[in-house]
């Protein structure tokens, strides 16, 4: 049983405002490693295989959602793909990956890329909610500079066809 006195005691406590900015790093895994090289040095993306369903799963994971096996299987799936959900975003943001204020509007989706049977969010470059659809082919445009994260590649574009 808590005390009176204890809890006066918990009320009359003195609190000082601070605001703290942490930072921190963490080891990302030898699945997110390897598919952040390939976009890298090669401005390919990987997916891996799950050895019992045969689902691909991009970004790769460690372990099939479905089957709970350990996925080991690794191949290029293509850098197109088809629209699965997309949206404009007209609200202004701080982007999480940069720190910095996301400009409006812009135009983002999951997208399900050939050869995957899983889908992934990205930016595209369309703005215009008229232009985009569900069902949408697209294509990944990657960045000259590449430094090995989901940001290489810049946005996608939609594909004429």
């Amino acid at each position: 049983m808590v005390s009176v006195q204890k809890v006066e005691a918990v009320k009359e406590a003195l609190r000082v405002p601070f605001r703290m900015k942490l930072e921190f790093d963490y080891a990302m895994g030898a699945h997110a490693e390897r598919f952040f090289h390939a976009l890298r040095d090669h401005a390919r993306i990987l997916g891996v295989k799950c050895p019992a369903c045969k689902r691909v799963y991009v970004p790769p994971r460690p372990v099939c959602g479905i089957c709970f096996v350990e996925t080991r299987d690794w191949g290029e799936v293509s850098d197109e793909g088809t629209l699965v959900g997309c949206t404009v975003v007209d609200l202004p943001f701080i982007d999480p990956m940069t720190g910095e204020r996301r400009p409006v509007p812009y135009g983002f989706a999951i997208i399900r890329l050939d050869g995957a049977d899983t889908a992934m969010y990205h930016f595209l470059e369309e703005t215009d909610p008229k232009r985009m659809y569900v069902g949408q082919r697209v294509k990944a445009v990657f960045r000259e500079q590449r430094t090995g994260s989901l940001q290489d590649i810049l946005h996608f574009r939609a594909v004429q066809g």
